[in-house]
C-alpha cells in the first residue's frame, strides 16, 4: 500500500530531527536559533500528520503505537531541557517546571502505550489537546525570543517579555500536570485491573 510507509517515516524523521534541533539551538553561528526554529516547526508538522495518515488509511502499526507518542515527548522535552541551559532564559524556565512536565508526559505516555498494546483505550480529555498546543506555542515563542536576542534586536520591554514567557511556562506546566491527574482519575479502575488483576 502506497501510504503504509509514510506514518512511520514521519515519526522516524521527528526523532532524527531532535539532535539537529539541539545542535542548531546551541551553535554559535549567526543563524543557529532561526534554523532551530525551522527544524522544530518541521518536526511539529510531522507530528500533526503521521497519526492522522495512519488512521485514515488504516496502516496503524506497533512501531507507530509506541514511537509516535514517544517521538512527541522526546521533541518537546528536549526543547524544555535545552532551554534550562540557556542563560537568557534563567528567569523563564525553571527546574521544577521541567520536572513536573517530564513526570506527567513520561508516565502518561508509558501507560497509554501499555494499554494500547493490551487493546485498551485510555480515556482522554480535550484538555490534552490544549496541553499539547500550549507546549508547542510556548516553545515557539521562546525560540522567537532567542532569535531576537541572537540578532541583537531591541525588544521594547525585555523584562515584560521575560515575565510573559515565565507566566506562559507556569500556565503550560499547570495544565500539563493537571491533564496527567485527569488521566489517572478517569482511568484508575482500568489501570488497577490491568496491573493488579490476573
Amino acid at each position: 500500500m502506497i501510504y503504509k510507509w509514510i506514518p512511520n517515516f514521519l515519526t522516524s524523521t521527528r526523532i532524527l530531527l531532535v539532535p539537529v534541533f539541539l545542535y542548531c539551538l546551541f551553535s554559535e553561528f549567526s543563524h543557529g536559533k532561526l534554523i532551530a526554529l525551522i527544524v522544530f516547526i518541521t518536526a511539529s508538522i510531522t507530528d500533526a500528520y503521521d497519526g492522522k495518515i495512519a488512521r485514515k488509511h488504516n496502516v496503524v502499526t506497533k512501531f507507530g503505537i509506541f514511537f509516535d507518542p514517544l517521538a512527541d515527548k522526546v521533541l518537546v522535552l528536549s526543547a524544555f531541557y535545552a532551554f534550562m541551559f540557556i542563560s537568557d532564559l534563567d528567569k523563564t524556565v525553571k527546574l521544577w517546571m521541567i520536572i513536573l512536565i517530564s513526570f506527567r508526559d513520561i508516565v502518561v505516555t508509558l501507560l497509554r502505550t501499555i494499554m494500547q498494546y493490551k487493546g485498551i483505550t485510555m480515556i482522554t480529555s480535550k484538555l490534552g489537546k490544549i496541553k499539547t498546543a500550549l507546549q508547542f506555542i510556548t516553545i515557539h515563542l521562546i525560540l522567537i525570543f532567542l532569535i531576537l536576542k541572537s540578532y541583537s534586536v531591541i525588544i521594547p520591554s525585555d523584562l515584560l517579555y521575560n515575565e510573559s514567557l515565565y507566566l506562559l511556562m507556569i500556565i503550560t506546566t499547570s495544565i500539563t500536570f493537571y491533564t496527567g491527574v485527569h488521566y489517572f482519575y478517569y482511568n484508575y479502575k482500568t489501570l488497577g485491573n490491568l496491573f493488579f488483576n490476573k
